[in-house]
């Protein structure tokens, strides 16, 4: 059992379940993100091929989301008409959940438990990645980083269901 540590907990039963819409994977340090249609989550370490899996154990940044609709609202405020998920080197797009309601909540997607432990805020290689002003417009529309508490496949189209509080 896991203790809860959120104001938030008493409302995580009224979110409503998000889908996995992509998948990225990325084999190397600054290297581009490979787009699959699943993966494994290994716990207490990250997605199996990717990089950060080798950096992160234990550690609360072993797996990083963001909602297509952050993505949607990221490319409004950059005047563009869309962003490859790719180009914002994120593990995990969903859609349909607010993704601000699951911070420090536990959730599953497909088949593994993941807890979210911070906002994954933008780093300067937005800056690069999608002109001046990266930084400013993902302010707030990050996503989250979280860590993987069991293991288990997940795929596009899996649902992302919040974990009823204790």
């Amino acid at each position: 059992m896991h203790e809860r540590r959120s104001p938030l907990d008493r409302y995580i039963n009224q979110v409503p379940a998000g889908t996995v819409e992509w998948i990225g994977l990325r084999p190397r340090r600054r290297e581009p993100l490979l787009s699959v249609t699943k993966a494994y989550a290994v716990a207490e370490h990250g997605l199996e091929g990717d990089h950060r899996m080798s950096k992160t154990p234990g550690s609360g940044r072993q797996v990083t989301l963001i909602s297509q609709e952050f993505i949607d609202q990221i490319a409004a405020h950059m005047s563009l008409p869309s962003i490859k998920p790719a180009r914002l080197r994120r593990n995990i797009v969903v859609s349909g959940i607010n993704l601000n309601a699951l911070r420090r909540q536990r959730f599953r997607v497909g088949k593994a438990l993941f807890e979210a432990t911070q906002l994954c805020h933008p780093c300067a290689r937005m800056e690069q990645e999608l002109g001046s002003g990266g930084v400013v417009a993902m302010l707030g529309y990050g996503g989250l980083c979280a860590r993987i508490i069991e293991a288990g496949v997940i795929a596009c189209g899996d649902a992302v269901l919040p974990e009823p509080a204790l």
